[in-house]
């Protein structure tokens, strides 16, 4: 079973475990995003949230224009895409499977304009397209549930089946065995981040003024690297310098 749901994280190659089918876990996202609109309240900015709308959609066409041209549209097969903003001072923002992208306002006043959401949106949608939250909830499903399917794990634990897939999103917060997982997507989801922008027609450049505006905004009161989900802020900063290149091979002004 585990040799049967391996695969590769498009462009980067990387090899991953899949062990919940794509269909399963869009339906289990679609379901948790509903609920969530449901207990949050929208923005009422309508500039600000068109902006948010406007970014999400030139990635998301440049995304699966590049899938296209690949052959690899089946990847993206049952995606749904919705973006939305709601009212939060937590500078935070994340998607869910099938392309369900939340922004909260507080982070805003740290992207500024629309290039510097588009780095975040980049960066979110990566999480999306490279399936890493299947990748956390297979490895959690592993280690906590002892690998059951899915399935019979919200049938017999269905409220800690629904802490993973939170934890699983960056919804909630959790310190532990999850931890050298978390800094890995990160990394890559910031790679690929910087290409989907780039795809779409946004300076890649431009992340590091987001990341550097991100480390003052924290004022050094972040926690240790060991003890975080993503990288610290200078070692992010320096992966995205080296990774440039990469990107803006992909640029189309």
């Amino acid at each position: 079973m585990l040799v049967s749901s391996c695969s590769n994280v498009p462009v980067t190659g990387r090899k991953q475990l899949n062990l919940i089918p794509a269909s399963q876990m869009m339906s289990m996202s679609y379901q948790q995003y509903d609920e969530f609109l449901k207990s949050n309240k929208l923005s009422t900015n309508a500039q600000q949230t068109q902006m948010v709308k406007t970014v999400g959609n030139k990635i998301k066409t440049a995304v699966e224009a590049y899938f296209q041209q690949q052959g690899n549209s089946s990847h993206l097969e049952g995606y749904n895409w919705d973006f939305n903003l709601v009212e939060s001072p937590e500078a935070n923002a994340w998607c869910m499977p099938g392309g369900k992208v939340v922004f909260y306002t507080g982070i805003l006043p740290i992207t500024k304009d629309e290039t510097g959401l588009a780095v975040v949106m980049g960066h979110e949608i990566a999480h999306a397209i490279a399936e890493h939250g299947n990748e956390r909830m297979s490895q959690a499903l592993l280690t906590e549930m002892g690998g059951v399917a899915l399935a019979v794990a919200l049938q017999e634990k269905p409220e800690q089946t629904q802490q993973l897939w939170m934890t699983a999103y960056g919804i909630g917060s959790q310190v532990g065995v999850m931890l050298p997982f978390s800094r890995l997507h990160e990394s890559e989801a910031d790679r690929l981040g910087l290409i989907f922008m780039a795809m779409a027609g946004y300076d890649p450049n431009k992340a590091v003024d987001f990341w550097q505006r991100m480390a003052d905004m924290k004022g050094g009161q972040a926690p240790p690297e060991f003890l975080s989900t993503h990288p610290s802020d200078n070692t992010r900063i320096r992966q995205i310098r080296e990774r440039l290149p990469e990107a803006m091979k992909y640029y189309k002004p």
